[in-house]
């Protein structure tokens, strides 16, 4: 199977950074797209962006130029850089794989336990 794991959420104030990581690990062939989604209290959860293996991201329009999303292909491992950030923000932030298995043979979407990010002074 396949274990996405984040880290990088906490409390920050209004204007701040957090930077998120997720890596991924298990029976991995190979990862195709990964991304970012959030879910704030009594909404649904939303995209954030995503990134092709070839490094193509998209971003939702209402954080481009806020958010940019990278990853290392070595490392299985996608991230998010936040910059002034805003209390309407404050959300858990998951991260998402498309991943090609070993064990078992196929693809299929993954998601990680999610973080906690709060933009709050």
């Amino acid at each position: 199977q396949v274990q996405l794991v984040e880290s990088g959420g906490g409390l920050v104030q209004p204007g701040g950074s957090l930077r998120l990581s997720c890596a991924a690990s298990g029976s991995i062939f190979s990862i195709n797209a990964m991304g970012w989604y959030r879910q704030a209290p009594g909404k649904q959860r939303e995209l954030v962006a995503t990134i092709t293996a070839g490094g193509s991201a998209n971003y939702a329009d209402s954080l481009k130029g806020r958010f940019t999303i990278s990853r290392d292909g070595a490392k299985n491992t996608v991230y998010l850089q936040m910059n002034s950030l805003k209390p309407e923000d404050t959300a858990v932030y998951y991260c998402k794989a498309v991943v090609v298995t070993t064990t078992p043979i196929g693809e299929g979407d993954y998601w990680g336990q999610g973080t906690q990010v709060t933009v709050s002074s």
